[in-house]
């Protein structure tokens, strides 16, 4: 376990200097920016203005001699293999082709792109409408008009990324998509200091973008960003309003183009789902883009033609979207959650430029990819031992033979371990696996076993803390209870020199006086019990003054509150059956014109309501001193309980869950490291070849104005069969000619 961790730290060390550079690089962003050999090729087609012939820019070229992809082309693939080209593949080759043939070099280079499959050519050849703003534009500007500023922009572009010229993009969406990526992986906890940084950067902008009361324009890539921002703000805990990506929910048009193309629009409609995911109590309009964004998405998952996406290719984004409308994010636990990323993202994001497809790499970063997995592999080697561990506690008191109910040890400390992201040495784990025993145990033995003498015997004994005069199921309850809190107690006195024996004990023994049953069915279900003890073993911890009740936090109450309802709205049948009441069948006696199904409804909205109250103490300050990790607990605690009665009653079942927790804990993820996928940045340059040749014929036409004249490229070498249908349109220059004879 040591050198699993002591590899873990070195990763995280490489990863924080290569993504989070404490030394501010202006360039940075550029490194995240897989090269686009389409851009490249044509900073590679500009001659030195003194030697005619010699290319200016002679990394672009050499970049190109030694970036072709094995089937023969230039550009990006769908495919892990490479077999399957995007379609910008198609320009980008024609374009490398031509630098070649016009320096005189490459020739077996030429002679593979020439293979790429005709009919592949003819079926998604198409014209890019758009080269504003972006390196081959420039390019293709300063060969027609020989303009300074142009050439200026290029010389400090490369500069900046000798490496292969990538696209230019959105600076902070490219930060919000590293800290999105880095948590949905796993790894949030080695890099608290850096996402806080960016989201604090981010969020001033928006702030500054917000008091501008900025246009809003429908962009799609805007409307991604926007959606993602929200949602990352809005887990942070930052103040951000509903407004700044529910814009486009005022504009007819903007409707109507959705959902008349939602088909191109999946990635980003996917996002603005995610958004509403964090749905606080009143957000009438979150409410309403979730509505709308999962109509879009089922729709999408109906349609039998794939289409292209106009934001950005996701990996796996059908099997996401599927897995996503079927178990809600509150329903699904942040480790499993973990493990579905990881194995989902083997080929990595591809976004849509404005003429070629680019990945991110610091998105699709082959040591994050590296890190993710072996913490993933780590911290199930810690599952392991504890569960192993726990087991021998639950015999040891001779729990998993108690003759009646439920033995649910694996069940209780899977959905403990997976629902949170606990450091791996916290001793919370175990401390809440053995307290959600001991109350499946005893609520057995209260509803199947226990006499109403013992049950009161019981419950006396509880109130003076004292065991004597109890035998069998009784005694057992009892003394597991009291070693439980000794235990724990005594590690908060060796650790934080407090003692909170009284307040565990008055905790644990607490019995309402109330009638109302879902103030009492709160209590009995026992979720206080759970967050307030483990609470106190947080860094920082939960103040001593906020242990003992009867008066709970608004956020606990929130908590009880909706794990009852929950458990009544999918234990009705049963509990009715065994003549017990429940929230369910108490409304549908106090009202006799109501059916079953509306008394199910008014439990749900209950619940609905509970759950975004719930979700509002977790995310914003509620100028309180809880620290932010013991309102996390009341998440995950919400979490397993959504996830265990989400369509069923899970926790009564003996194998349902048995799959995940082999996927949680002892099934190592599916996941290899792409061979085509390389640490490579746009930033570090090549090795220089000293003894670059390069030979080419460029002449000058009495067509110029501005010191350079057109450039006339024939390849009289290329066959007419390989280049038919290939129009110099392709490359759009009214001015530079591509000649094919």
């Amino acid at each position: 376990m040591a050198s699993s961790l002591a590899s873990i730290e070195a990763l995280v060390a490489m990863l924080k200097e290569e993504m989070f550079p404490k030394k501010k690089n202006e360039h940075l962003h550029y490194s995240f920016i897989s090269p686009s050999a389409y851009d490249t090729a044509w900073l590679a087609m500009i001659p030195h203005p003194q030697e005619h012939n010699t290319p200016l820019f002679k990394g672009c070229l050499e970049w190109l001699l030694n970036n072709q992809n094995g089937k023969g082309y230039w550009g990006e693939s769908v495919t892990v293999s490479g077999d399957l080209p995007t379609i910008d593949a198609l320009p980008a080759t024609l374009a490398c082709m031509v630098v070649l043939q016009k320096w005189g070099i490459g020739a077996k280079n030429i002679e593979k792109g020439l293979k790429v499959d005709q009919e592949t050519i003819t079926k998604h050849l198409s014209e890019d409408g758009s080269l504003f703003q972006s390196p081959s534009a420039t390019a293709q500007a300063y060969i027609s008009t020989g303009n300074k500023k142009c050439l200026d922009y290029l010389i400090s572009l490369v500069q900046k990324c000798p490496n292969g010229v990538p696209q230019i993009m959105d600076e902070e969406l490219v930060e919000l998509s590293m800290v999105d990526q880095v948590q949905r992986l796993g790894l949030s906890e080695y890099f608290t200091e850096e996402i806080d940084n960016i989201l604090k950067n981010v969020y001033r902008s928006y702030m500054d973008q917000e008091l501008l009361q900025e246009n809003k324009n429908f962009i799609p890539a805007k409307l991604y960003k926007d959606s993602l921002a929200f949602r990352l703000f809005r887990q942070h805990g930052f103040n951000i309003s509903p407004r700044t990506f529910c814009w486009f929910l005022y504009d007819e048009e903007i409707l109507h183009h959705l959902e008349n193309n939602c088909g191109r629009f999946t990635s980003l409609l996917y996002t603005v789902y995610k958004a509403t995911d964090l749905m606080f109590s009143g957000e009438n309009e979150v409410d309403e883009a979730r509505s709308f964004s999962k109509k879009m998405l089922q729709k999408i998952s109906t349609m039998k033609n794939i289409v292209d996406d106009n934001v950005v290719i996701l990996p796996n984004l059908s099997k996401v979207i599927e897995e996503e409308l079927s178990i809600p994010w509150i329903a699904r636990l942040d480790h499993l959650d973990h493990r579905m990323w990881i194995e989902r993202n083997k080929e990595g994001p591809m976004w849509i430029g404005k003429a070629s497809f680019y990945r991110l790499s610091c998105v699709h970063n082959i040591g994050l990819m590296e890190l993710a997995v072996e913490n993933y592999a780590f911290r199930q080697s810690i599952y392991q031992n504890e569960l192993k561990e726990l087991k021998r506690w639950s015999k040891n008191w001779g729990l998993t033979e108690m003759g009646f109910g439920r033995e649910k040890t694996m069940y209780c400390y899977f959905a403990v371990a997976a629902s949170t992201s606990l450091p791996h040495d916290s001793i919370i784990r175990m401390l809440v696996a053995k307290s959600a025993i001991l109350i499946t145990v005893a609520d057995d033995f209260f509803d199947m076993r226990g006499s109403l003498e013992e049950l009161q015997v019981l419950i006396e004994a509880i109130h003076r803390w004292d065991g004597r005069g109890l035998n069998g199921p009784s005694k057992v309850i009892f003394d597991v209870l009291d070693d439980l809190v000794r235990d724990a107690t005594n590690m908060l006195v060796l650790h934080k020199k407090i003692d909170v024996t009284e307040d565990f004990r008055d905790l644990c023994g607490y019995m309402p006086s109330v009638d109302e049953y879902l103030q009492t069915g709160m209590i009995s279900i026992a979720t206080h019990v759970l967050v307030l003890t483990s609470a106190c073993f947080l860094n920082p911890s939960l103040p001593k003054n906020k242990i003992k009740p009867p008066k709970y936090e608004n956020i606990t109450q929130s908590l009880m509150t909706s794990a009852r309802l929950l458990n009544d709205i999918q234990s009705h049948q049963k509990e009715q059956e065994e003549g017990k009441m429940n929230l369910v069948l108490l409304h549908l006696k106090e009202n006799p014109d109501a059916s079953m199904d509306d008394s199910i409804d008014q439990a749900k909205r209950l619940l609905e309501w509970n759950r975004k109250e719930l979700l509002k103490h977790v995310f914003t300050d509620d100028n309180n001193d809880f620290p932010k990790q013991w309102k996390y607990l009341h998440l995950s605690c919400f979490k397993v309980f959504q996830m265990l009665f989400n369509s069923t009653n899970l926790y009564d079942t003996d194998t349902e869950l048995q799959l995940d927790i082999e996927r949680a804990i002892y099934i190592p993820p599916g996941y290899e490291v792409p061979k085509y996928l390389k640490r490579k940045t746009t930033l570090n340059p090549l090795p220089e070849k000293q003894h670059l040749i390069i030979n080419a014929r460029y002449h000058q036409t009495p067509l110029q104005s501005y010191g350079h004249g057109c450039m006339s490229i024939r390849c009289h070498q290329l066959p007419n069969h390989a280049m038919r249908n290939v129009s110099s349109k392709v490359f759009k220059s009214p001015v530079f000619s591509i000649c094919f004879f």
